[in-house]
């Protein structure tokens, strides 16, 4: 499901945060400074676009309200794409994006070469897909090389493409229940299995402010969900990195076959923290020492900058996959891209 959903989850409490830590509803402020010199990223969108997208069974069951509903996805994938694209946008300082939709994949990275490939959420289920059209892009993404990051509905749509099912948080089909699903809604706590990947790079260093004190402690990440589908299982030559007792799949990477994907159910892209204020007129070209120093000041006029509905976590993830992304990259060029490798982009 995409962050920006107007179908309305039963309205919990938010998580407090689990014993023994802090207890704390917000995030230390920080500053974020582009680190990233330069990466070339294609946004996929994989909402409902137009009419082409949709299945026979899509088209039997909304027959005149097709019209309608498509408006509504490309609503909401305007939203969900622009998410992803500020990421971006914030984390490098010379970046260069391209968003197409699901059925323009493969031709866009043919054309585009990107250095990674992130797919949006999405809305609809997927039986609700031309068939056709999904299966264009499992032919690519179970062949690519080029390094890939799925979110929530992209998370599904590769582990689809990789021999796992959706199904509902109580196990059912999602054509026996469209209506009146369990939803996993608002931030909530996962925990990583696996926190040695490197997608997880800092976590151990409590010293650098990289991850909250939650992670770093009891390996815990809170990030927002938005969903009311799940994938029954991992895909083979994939590994689980994190699970939740609601929905065990919660992050996954395939790195196996010259390929690196991840994918991630939460929606680690609504995760990144606003942050306007001063640091937006502190001059870039001061020397490295005073700009730090500036940099420090603001930051401890607002450390306890309280947001109860933000979390740097996803932001961090975010910024580790497209440095791995960068890395897979330059491994490749090392080594060398042979034909077959070219080939496999189609």
């Amino acid at each position: 499901m995409t962050p920006e959903t107007t179908q309305q989850p039963p309205q919990d409490q938010p998580d407090s945060l689990p014993f023994p830590y802090n207890q704390r509803p917000f995030c230390h402020y920080e500053p974020v400074e582009k680190s990233i010199p330069s990466i070339r990223v294609l946004v996929v969108n994989a909402l409902l676009h137009d009419e082409a997208d949709l299945s026979d069974l899509a088209r039997r069951e909304w027959g005149e309200t097709a019209a309608s509903k498509l408006e509504r996805e490309r609503y909401i994938s305007s939203l969900a794409v622009e998410n992803i694209v500020s990421n971006v946008t914030r984390l490098v300082r010379e970046p260069e994006t391209r968003v197409v939709n699901l059925s323009e994949t493969v031709g866009a990275v043919e054309e585009f070469r990107p250095q990674a490939v992130v797919v949006s959420g999405t809305l609809s289920d997927f039986d609700y897909y031309d068939p056709e059209m999904l299966r264009r892009f499992a032919r690519f993404v179970e062949r690519t090389r080029t390094p890939v990051l799925g979110i929530c509905g992209g998370h599904q749509l590769v582990g689809l493409c990789f021999g796992a099912h959706c199904v509902t948080l109580d196990n059912r089909e999602p054509a026996e229940r469209r209506e009146g699903r369990q939803f996993e809604y608002q931030y909530r706590f996962i925990r990583i299995t696996d926190p040695a990947d490197p997608i997880f790079r800092g976590m151990h260093e409590r010293d650098s402010g990289v991850w909250q004190d939650y992670t770093t402690e009891d390996r815990i990440l809170r990030v927002w969900q938005n969903h009311g589908l799940q994938l029954d299982r991992v895909p083979e030559g994939f590994h689980l990195l994190a699970t939740a007792y609601l929905c065990r799949n919660q992050m996954m990477v395939k790195r196996t076959d010259g390929q690196l994907i991840y994918t991630v159910q939460f929606h680690l892209e609504k995760s990144f923290q606003d942050l306007t204020s001063n640091l937006q007129r502190i001059n870039p070209n001061l020397p490295p020492e005073e700009r730090k120093r500036l940099l420090r000041e603001e930051a401890s006029r607002r450390t306890l900058w309280a947001h109860p509905n933000e979390s740097r976590d996803g932001r961090i993830i975010f910024e580790n996959f497209l440095r791995l992304a960068l890395e897979h990259g330059q491994n490749r060029e090392r080594v060398g891209v042979n034909a077959e490798d070219r080939n496999a982009e189609r």
